[in-house]
């Protein structure tokens, strides 16, 4: 009989997920305390205490929630288009999701990191990665908007990012899928991969006033699959490091191929070093090609640039920029704790979980206690680098955070339960069950020298019973945890936009003190803004017909336009003349194929229409602005294209009848009368 081969992960997956059906956790209904309702009320008016900012996972988004309520905020597009915001759809916003392929109107965004000044977080910017074209994006907290996004050249899957350094002098990433680089011929057999596919880390630099992205240079590596990483912090500053896994090099079946080694590694990254070599010369320059999109508040219009080069640095030649160090096989993270001395190694198929001193670690190189190389990298012995293991802390440990008191949190996929542990003795101290099969926890600043141990939560990635039944497909889901006494306390179950993986919190004051309340109409340098009624036009510059309209509670200038023809491209540029907070409108027109524009107070958005067929079309408000936004609306008139109808435009008068005409020269136009309902 053929024997065939299962991994451990894969049948104690599966046991659990029959035991799951088969019948509800018998204290699944008394799990939460007495008082727990209290604990997580934000009575109305009031604020909730943290940010939590939630990756949307396959949706392409930033999902934004309040805790300890769990309430839904807002979630932000990043990746994908998104309808209500007009994102991708308007002419500003499409450039931000043009990258080397064209236009990607969607990403896997897996992970997110918030910017830190002094290893604290500081509440500018977060950072999240485009896992399947490789891309990293940075959203302006003043804003909650998409500000940049940069493609990753010499990359495939970008699961491993994005990770900050403590002053965000960097922003790593590496990658998922080993491919052959961007400068060789791709063109290869797949079964040459450990000849031909190579990794790379990738260190993108982050201005420290304005945020612009640029990568600085990327370190080539040997041909594995990188997973989670941290950096280091206090003493291990300037140091990152990398979980990595499929050291066998396999191309197919890694379920069982790559997990034929007992251990994995860790890649200790010495980044100080990697930028004295840089500043020598020994950087290599290679031809790549590359997207980065910006978008500027000022003109609210994006910037889309090509980009051709890259400096990469080769560690098998600078021999001390890059350790390996043993760790149980199939890790799915590397974790620091707020000393930057314990380094948390996990391993999804292992039953303990490491923990590496740093100190340890740079004696170990000192001294060159090594055990042998792994494609011309060091091997640190792991018994020379490990401070000690958690035994039996559960099955499958995935992600650790910290409290700032001593202690660690673990999630373990497998067992789908959090342990608590202490640093220093390496003895779980609590654990607590998740319902179920748990991928990353977060606790607000749980990766920084200084945690708010006060609320953990988890992310799990099946609900089961936990929420009302919704088809094939249950709600995704989160769990809130009080973790400020000796023992961890379920809060509250609340569902997430999908699907959640890693998260971060900061407390609400260091976000809200520096958000923006409106764009002052008079700092807009859109290239077609109106700054008042006044000002609104229509231009025809051959098949192209610019509308320079203005919208304000309750009515659109102009709304009655005459003398488009089939065949004519119309751009709407919509300038939003309010300037009261929270007072956005909307606009859309019937028949367009893309979207509707949202329009912020102060801002100037651009719809694009193409008619289809002759005939009046109205276009409306979207967004509900004042009792009388049923009312904020007008039309369109389309004529065959060889017809002689003029230009025309008007508001507040019967049909255009006593505004003036304009020719169909470029540049012509007129304004009808104007006036407030």
């Amino acid at each position: 009989m053929k024997k065939i081969k299962v991994s451990f992960l894969a049948i104690a997956a599966l046991c659990l997920i029959g035991s799951m059906q088969a019948c509800k956790p018998k204290n699944a209904g008394s799990a939460v305390s007495g008082d727990a309702a209290a604990q997580t009320y934000v009575a109305p008016g009031k604020y909730d205490e943290f940010y939590n900012f939630v990756s949307g996972g396959f949706s392409g988004q930033l999902a934004v929630y309040g805790l300890p309520s769990g309430r839904l905020l807002r979630v932000i597009p990043v990746f994908s288009v998104d309808p209500e915001k007009g994102y991708g759809y308007s002419e500003e916003t499409k450039g931000m999701l043009r990258t080397s392929h064209g236009f990607v109107p969607w990403d896997d965004l897996h992970h997110v990191n918030m910017s830190q000044t002094n290893g604290e977080i500081d509440g500018r910017w977060v950072f999240v990665n485009g896992n399947n074209t490789p891309r990293v994006a940075r959203v302006d907290l003043k804003t909650f908007r998409t500000a940049e996004i940069i493609e990753l050249p010499n990359s495939a899957g970008n699961h491993s990012s994005p990770f900050i350094t403590e002053n965000t002098e960097y922003v790593v990433a590496g990658t998922r899928f080993s491919v052959p680089l961007d400068d060789q011929d791709g063109d290869v057999p797949i079964n040459t991969y450990k000849d031909n596919f190579k990794g790379t880390i990738s260190f993108i630099g982050v201005d420290k006033t304005s945020g612009k992205m640029d990568i600085s240079f990327q370190i080539e590596t040997p041909g594995v699959n990188f997973d989670l990483s941290h950096a280091g912090k206090g003493p291990s500053h300037g140091w990152f490091f990398f979980s990595c896994y499929n050291s066998e090099k396999a191309n197919t079946l890694l379920e069982v191929n790559a997990s034929q080694r007992d251990k994995d590694f860790i890649m200790a990254v010495n980044w100080k070093k990697a930028e004295e070599y840089l500043k020598a010369g020994k950087g290599i320059k290679k031809k790549v090609r590359y997207s980065r999109n910006t978008f500027d508040e000022k003109t609210h219009t994006t910037k889309s640039e090509i980009l051709t080069e890259v400096t990469t640095l080769d560690p098998k030649v600078l021999k001390d920029i890059c350790y390996m160090i043993p760790c149980p096989k199939s890790p799915h993270g590397t974790d620091i704790d707020p000393t930057g001395e314990y380094i948390v190694g996990s391993g999804k198929l292992a039953a303990l979980i490491p923990v590496f001193s740093f100190t340890k670690i740079q004696e170990a190189i000192k001294n060159k206690t090594y055990d042998g190389e792994y494609d011309g990298l060091p091997i640190i012995k792991y018994e020379a680098a490990l401070y000690g293991e958690v035994p039996k802390p559960g099955l499958g440990p995935l992600h650790t955070e910290f409290d700032g008191r001593g202690n660690a949190y673990t999630s373990m996929f497998v067992s789908s339960e959090i342990v608590k542990w202490n640093i220093k003795d390496l003895k779980v101290l609590d654990r607590v069950p998740t319902y179920y099969s748990i991928g990353h926890l977060m606790i607000p600043g749980g990766d920084t020298r200084k945690p708010n141990g006060k609320y953990m939560v988890a992310y799990n990635k099946i609900t089961k019973d936990r929420y009302l039944p919704t088809g094939p497909e249950l709600s995704q889901s989160a769990q809130l945890f009080d973790i400020s006494g000796d023992k961890m306390k379920l809060l509250l179950d609340y569902p997430t936009i999908g699907e959640p993986h890693y998260a971060q919190a900061v407390v609400a004051d260091v976000v809200s003190k520096n958000s923006v309340k409106i764009f002052k109409i008079e700092e807009n340098n859109h290239p077609y803004v109106s700054k008042g009624e006044g000002t609104t036009k229509i231009v025809r510059d051959g098949n192209k017909v610019h509308v320079y309209a203005t919208v304000i509670r309750s009515h659109i200038n102009p709304d009655n336009i005459e003398g488009i023809k089939m065949g004519d491209e119309v751009y709407f540029h919509v300038t939003n003349l309010e300037q009261d907070w929270d007072v956005p409108h909307g606009f859309a027109i019937k028949g367009a194929d893309n979207g509707e524009l949202l329009i912020m107070p102060g801002e100037t958005t651009t719809l694009k229409w193409i008619p289809g067929r002759v005939g009046i079309f109205p276009f409306y408000c979207t967004d509900f602005c004042s009792a009388l936004h049923q009312e904020m609306s007008g039309y369109v008139r389309v004529s065959p294209a060889s017809s002689n109808i003029a230009l025309k435009w008007s508001m507040g008068t019967d049909n255009g009848a006593t505004s003036k005409t304009a020719s169909a020269s470029k540049g012509s136009g007129a304004t009808g009368t104007s006036r407030s309902r």
